[in-house]
């Protein structure tokens, strides 16, 4: 069978057509990032500065928690296949994407549904928003599962297309929200742009998902998933725990610095998380065709990835004060507090995903595991003991010591992982 075309690249091609055909991935998954994190970043500004912080820490308490089943859904769904699936025959490919998206929207269906109970019983603010969440939760998942089907195909410009898509969808679903000027509508409103570009997902791919496969897919990618599921989870679950500790701590507040000060990092996230898109299967197609180089290409990724973080981390220290309020209104005094640390965090995010980026192409989901786990744990231990000893700005400090002594660790088990013998790098598919 053909293998599916990668935009700008062949078989054959010589080295300086790789290259450029590398370039043009990471370009579009930079370009696709940047599309979802203007998005993004406007939903978040705009809450903080219409709603003020107490509201805005509410709004970030469903973020989190969008956060954490986003995570779900990756480590079950979409990391499988981008390890496994990044520029196999396109019949493998979509044949897998069936399964992949329909395992996506199954989990979305199923945790929005939990709620849908949990919000009411909540009550106050946060109950309508989860209640609204619950709602939304199908659709932002299955969203999430188009970018990174796409980009296991080498697609990136769909990935960025359907972005664009939810970002148009997003301007009168804001405004309409803007008019109730509550909370939960914002959130209704982000999840149901979520869903119209979701829907044009299937239109793009010629491919609809296959929520009845789910099974099949978690069967098929039990050696991966589970352990995927696992490491996501602690991830977005010890953010989850970090949040709402903090809040319990210091109060609901200090959730809103914290997010503001996130915020204030967003057009440098949007390049990690951009670039995160397209690693792994960039890395995978690293270790296919060039084994050895795997090592320096996680290198240059990950050290590249922290002296941006610190070189934007730096802008923003020369900020004015007025044009830190111009952005974030009353949270700015709150979040500008918390810029180095943050900073500091950042940038050992950065440095560690290089090194995630290659266990995952290896498969040592074992080895990724027992690095997710130690990195989480120091992750709310640091979080919450910085906020118990010092408020805000220690939960801050604490995050960054703990996430810099993460990528430690995630780089000593790639050096480990490197110097094993393999047999079969990345066992492509099992399809039924």
């Amino acid at each position: 069978m053909t293998p599916v075309p990668i935009e700008g690249e062949k078989a054959t091609a010589p080295a300086g057509s790789t290259r450029r055909a590398l370039a043009g991935r990471l370009s579009w998954g930079l370009a696709d990032q940047a599309a979802s994190s203007i998005s993004n970043f406007a939903v978040g500004v705009y809450v903080a500065r219409s709603l003020g912080v107490t509201a805005f820490g509410v709004f970030s308490l469903a973020w989190v928690t969008y956060g954490v089943v986003l995570n779900v859904s990756r480590g079950l769904a979409t990391d499988p296949l981008v390890v496994r699936f990044s520029g196999v025959p396109d019949a493998s490919w979509r044949g897998a994407v069936v399964r992949s998206t329909g395992t996506a929207l199954g989990v979305g269906a199923a945790i929005g549904a939990v709620c849908l109970v949990v919000g009411p019983a909540l009550g106050g603010r946060v109950g309508p928003a989860f209640l609204c969440l619950g709602v939304g939760l199908p659709g932002l998942l299955l969203q999430d599962a188009w970018r990174f089907s796409f980009f296991a195909a080498g697609a990136g410009r769909k990935a960025f297309v359907n972005d664009l898509v939810w970002g148009v969808a997003l301007v009168p679903a804001m405004v309409v929200a803007a008019r109730v000027g509550s909370v939960a509508a914002f959130v209704l409103a982000w999840g149901a742009s979520a869903a119209v570009a979701a829907a044009y997902g299937c239109l793009q791919s010629g491919v609809r998902p296959g929520v009845a496969q789910a099974r099949g897919w978690l069967r098929e990618q039990r050696d991966l998933g589970y352990r995927y599921l696992v490491e996501n989870v602690s991830l977005s679950g010890a953010s989850q725990l970090r949040a709402y500790g903090l809040g319990a701590i210091v109060g609901v507040g200090a959730v809103g610095a914290v997010r503001g000060a996130e915020l204030l990092m967003g057009p440098f996230l949007a390049v990690l998380m951009g670039l995160s898109l397209v690693t792994v299967p960039e890395a995978a197609r690293v270790l296919r065709q060039a084994p050895h180089r795997l090592g320096s290409f996680c290198l240059l990724l990950g050290g590249g990835q922290a002296a941006a973080a610190l070189l934007w981390g730096g802008s923003l220290l020369l900020m004015p004060d007025r044009l830190g309020e111009l952005v974030l209104g009353d949270v700015w005094h709150s979040a500008s507090q918390l810029i180095v640390p943050i900073t500091l965090g950042v940038a050992g995010a950065g440095l560690g995903t290089g090194a995630a980026a290659g266990l995952r192409a290896l498969g040592a989901a074992r080895r990724s595991l027992r690095c997710q786990l130690f990195a989480s744990a120091c992750y709310v231990g640091g979080g919450l003991g910085g906020a118990a000893a010092a408020g805000t700005v220690g939960s801050a400090w604490g995050v960054a010591a703990a996430t810099v002594s993460g990528s430690a660790v995630w780089w000593l088990h790639l050096r480990s992982a490197l110097r094993e013998p393999r047999q079969n790098p990345i066992p492509e598919v099992r399809t039924a």
